[in-house]
């Protein structure tokens, strides 16, 4: 008997991508279905559905799930859900769609059929609705907010066949792990309590600090990367992967951690995206997921712990995955070392605290970074990554000087 989590809602793992026969015989199938192209916001759901990571989810969700969701974090059959699973159409091609039609759901960028969708639904939605719900905000500056103001028109529920993992095994390779890989690694390596340090950014010295305190308290630390669409200016994953790779290497005992990606795009929606972030990495095995100083969050749209009080306020047993409630890290001079504002007694002006534009000054003009907030492996590999793009930059401007003579 497994000594994990057990996957949300369920006894067991509920993928939804098929294989085989099955799969070969659907594929065929869906050539003959109306096309609907997903966004990538919803080709990262779709995979999620196929691997189980969306367990026990059978597609997206309907109108009584929606609002749900929104108002009560909870679909109408009453299974514990922080944020909207949804997938839209526009008007247009929503008309020419009869309830009860199967539709196959394309990918965004190249066109191949990721799944094919039973429709039992077409309804229109409260965007600003889901917006105050989800992201406390309607601002339509906030990254998340624009995702959902930019949908279309109507959503489409139903239950999925899913028919591809959208290529990130082949990009990705070992790195992108299923859930029920990542289970079968713990169980392996004899884990039964791990921890899940989320991450869109490489790891620095404060990263490294709270996976170590999660190392402290569990068997060991799932360092999972988000593999999906970012807003502009982070740092692509296979250059964030190869620094976390780095810093495993040197700075981490090697039975103590593994790297994984999953494939979701950032919905940058701070305490209900870390539920949901809890959430999934129940499916994925973790017992504890590390939510440090404004997990998720984005601009000053959520205090610095509105994702730690968030857990406080979930009814019992919503989730078996706990947080790892950690405050902010930094280097502190006077300490002489890694510290947290609940170990360091000191001023800021002892504390080391660099925000993520002031390093992206520093590296992208060739400017020193202090080692104390960064292992040098790491700015290695950021400087050769901020090197490329100014000199992609210079190339640009360089074209368009000639072209204009």
């Amino acid at each position: 008997m497994s000594l994990l989590v057990s996957p949300h809602g369920s006894s067991e793992l509920k993928p939804l991508l098929l294989d085989g026969i099955a799969l070969a015989r659907e594929r065929k199938h869906a050539q003959s279905l109306a096309k609907v192209r997903v966004s990538s916001r919803e080709r990262g759901d779709i995979i999620m559905l196929g691997i189980g990571g969306f367990t026990p989810l059978d597609g997206f969700m309907s109108h009584a799930d929606w609002r749900g969701v929104c108002d009560d974090m909870r679909t109408a059959s009453g299974l514990f859900w922080p944020i909207p699973i949804t997938l839209s159409a526009d008007l247009a091609t929503a008309d020419a769609i009869a309830v009860g039609q199967e539709v196959a759901l394309l990918d965004p960028d190249d066109g191949e059929c990721l799944a094919t969708l039973l429709v039992t639904e077409k309804y229109g939605i409260d965007k600003q609705h889901e917006c105050n719900c989800v992201f406390k905000t309607t601002d339509p500056k906030h990254p998340g907010v624009k995702m959902v103001m930019d949908q279309p028109a109507v959503n489409l529920a139903g239950s999925i066949k899913v028919l591809s993992q959208g290529g990130f095994p082949e990009k990705y390779g070992a790195l992108f792990m299923t859930p029920a890989q990542t289970r079968a690694l713990f169980t392996s390596l004899g884990w039964s309590r791990i921890a899940a340090f989320q991450t869109r950014n490489p790891m620095h010295r404060s990263h490294e600090y709270l996976a170590k305190i999660g190392i402290e308290v569990c068997d060991g630390v799932l360092v999972h990367s988000l593999l999906g669409a970012l807003k502009p200016g982070d740092i692509p994953a296979e250059v964030r992967t190869e620094a976390i790779a780095a810093l495993a290497e040197r700075y981490f005992v090697k039975s103590t951690i593994v790297q994984a990606g999953y494939p979701l795009d950032m919905r940058y929606a701070g305490p209900r995206e870390a539920l949901l972030h809890a959430l999934f990495r129940q499916n994925y095995g973790c017992s504890h997921l590390i939510v440090g100083r404004d997990h998720a969050g984005v601009g000053s749209y959520y205090g610095p712990f509105d994702s730690h009080h968030i857990f406080d306020h979930i009814p019992d047993g919503a989730l078996q995955t706990q947080a790892l409630k950690i405050d902010v890290a930094f280097w502190c001079y006077r300490c002489g070392g890694m510290a947290s504002g609940r170990t360091c007694p000191h001023d800021d002006a002892d504390r080391l605290q660099v925000s993520g534009t002031q390093l992206r000054k520093w590296l992208s003009e060739g400017d020193p970074v202090p080692p104390e907030f960064s292992r040098p492996e790491v700015l290695e590999i950021l400087r050769k990554y901020y090197a490329g793009l100014a000199a992609s930059k210079q190339a640009e401007v360089k074209r368009a000087g000639h072209s204009a003579h």
